[in-house]
């Protein structure tokens, strides 16, 4: 191996050891609480070994948003399987509900907080969502000729925008107010996502 190659290398992994760690930082502190000099902290460099890397916080953030929606896609990839375009997209949706549910710190990171926002500017495009956000577009365009909807962009916001819904009304205690236990709420959703199926089919 070259010297070009490994210092390549060793950036590589300095970028991994800064993203583990800031990625454990922001769900256990919050993003507003963690700092450049914590992150740099808890890795034992200094913050200016960081600023090599990043900007700022907002461009760190937004590449450990990267990182998680690279998860989310794979998870996508993973269950939604079926050779039926339907059976597919119900597949997807319920691998999104699922996913978000399991990894509610996560999906704070990925979806609730503001922040990392302020990295994309105003006319710029959310690059770091594109591959999860593709995945469904594709689904949904498999499956347009059973659908009730002639834009696959449009049918797939408001697949997005239902399971975004359910994500953050259980993420975020809300569901307690239909005074169901965690199985009474787990049948309510997938009621809901069966009956959605049934009403976007013509």
């Amino acid at each position: 191996m070259g010297i070009s190659d490994r210092k390549e290398r060793e950036k590589q992994e300095m970028r991994k050891l800064i993203i583990s760690a800031a990625m454990e930082m922001f769900i256990k502190d919050g993003y507003e609480k963690t700092s450049i000099r914590n992150i740099a902290e808890k890795i034992e460099y200094s913050p200016a070994t960081i600023y090599l890397y990043y900007k700022d916080k907002d461009e760190l953030f937004y590449e450990i948003q990267r990182e998680a929606f690279d998860q989310l896609h794979a998870y996508f990839q993973e269950h939604a399987v079926s050779a039926n375009p339907m059976e597919r997209l119900r597949q997807l949706l319920k691998a999104y509900i699922e996913y978000g549910i399991a990894n509610p710190d996560l999906y704070d990171l990925m979806f609730i907080l503001r922040s990392p926002m302020k990295a994309v500017g105003e006319d710029d495009f959310w690059e770091n969502c594109s591959g999860a956000f593709q995945f469904l577009i594709d689904t949904v365009e498999a499956a347009k000729d059973h659908l009730r909807f002639s834009d696959p962009t449009r049918a797939g916001m408001i697949m997005w925008g239902l399971g975004h819904g359910i994500i953050a009304l259980t993420i975020r205690g809300r569901m307690k107010v239909t005074r169901m236990n965690e199985e009474e709420q787990a049948d309510l959703v997938q009621i809901a996502l069966q009956e959605f199926m049934q009403i976007i089919q013509k």
